[in-house]
C-alpha cells in the first residue's frame, strides 16, 4: 500500500488551509502520505484542521501565519525545518479580495494590499523555500491562481490583476528553477463553493446567471480542486512545469 502513495513522505506547506479550498487540499495531500504543515492567520483554525487530518491518520502539524508579514513565512518555514527536515511542496493558497467595485474607485492602498497578499507574499515563501527544495533535489511549488487570471470579471478587478501576475509568476519561476529540479505550476479554480466567493454564489439570481455560462451548470466543491494539486506535487507531473490549469467546469469556453 505505502508504495501506491503519490506523496509518501513529502513534506508539504499549504497556506490558507484552515478552509476551503486549502483545507480540502491538506486532507487529500495527507491521504497521500504527505507530512502537511496547514497555515493560516488563525493558530485555532489550523489546530483544528491538523487534528482532523491526524484523526484521519495522516500527518499534520499546524503553523498560524499571516502570509502579508515577511517575519511570519521565515517562522513557518523555520518551523517546517525543525519540525520535517526539509520542503518538498509549497502550495501558495492565501488569498485576499477585499473589495468588490469598479476599478475606477480603486485607491493604491487596497491595490497595494491586494497584491501583497495576492503575489508578493507567494513569491517571498517560494524564495524561503526554494534553497530547502534544492537540498532534497528538487521539489515543486503550486501557485492556487484564478480564471480571473485570464478573464475578468466586471467588480473583480484588483483581484484579476494581481491573479493574472501570480500566473506570470508561475511561469518565471519554473524558467529559473526548472534546471534545479524545481517545477512550479498554476491552478485556475473556477466558481468553487467557499466563503472566500461567498459574494458570487450566496445570492441564487446571481448564482443562476453565472452557472447559466458554464458548461457543466454547476459551481464546483473546494475537494475538486485537491485531486490536480496532488498530481502537481507528485513524482507523476515530474516533466510538467510552467503550465496554468483550469479547473471550470468549462467556463473559460464560454
Amino acid at each position: 500500500m505505502g508504495s501506491s502513495l503519490q506523496l509518501e513522505n513529502k513534506v508539504v506547506i499549504i497556506t490558507g488551509s484552515s478552509k476551503g479550498i486549502g483545507a480540502s487540499i491538506a486532507h487529500a495531500m495527507a491521504a497521500q502520505g504527505a507530512k502537511v504543515v496547514v497555515s493560516s492567520r488563525s493558530q485555532e483554525s489550523v489546530d483544528l484542521v491538523a487534528k482532523q487530518i491526524r484523526d484521519e491518520g495522516h500527518s499534520a502539524l499546524a503553523k498560524a501565519c499571516h502570509v502579508g508579514k515577511d517575519d511570519q513565512l521565515q517562522a513557518l518555514v523555520d518551523f517546517t525545518i525543525k519540525e520535517f527536515g526539509g520542503v518538498d511542496v509549497l502550495v501558495n493558497n492565501a488569498a485576499t479580495n477585499p473589495v468588490f467595485d469598479k476599478l475606477s474607485n480603486a485607491s493604491g492602498d487596497i491595490f497595494d494590499k491586494v497584491m501583497n497578499i495576492n503575489v508578493k507574499a507567494c513569491m517571498t515563501l517560494s524564495n524561503l523555500c526554494y534553497p530547502y527544495m534544492l537540498e532534497r533535489g528538487g521539489g515543486s511549488v503550486i501557485n492556487i491562481a484564478s480564471v480571473e487570471g485570464i478573464k475578468p470579471s466586471f467588480g473583480l478587478s484588483l483581484y484579476s490583476i494581481s491573479k493574472a501576475a501570480l500566473i506570470m509568476l508561475t511561469k518565471s519561476q519554473a524558467k529559473e528553477w526548472g534546471r534545479k529540479g524545481v517545477r512550479s505550476n498554476a491552478i485556475c479554480p473556477g466558481l468553487i463553493q467557499t466563503k472566500f466567493s461567498e459574494a458570487l454564489w450566496k445570492d441564487e439570481q446571481n448564482l443562476k446567471a453565472f452557472v447559466g455560462h458554464i458548461p457543466m451548470q454547476r459551481m464546483a466543491q473546494p475537494d475538486e480542486m485537491a485531486g490536480l494539486a496532488v498530481h502537481l506535487a507528485s513524482d507523476q507531473s515530474s516533466y510538467t512545469t510552467g503550465g496554468v490549469y483550469t479547473s471550470d467546469g468549462g467556463y473559460m469556453l464560454a
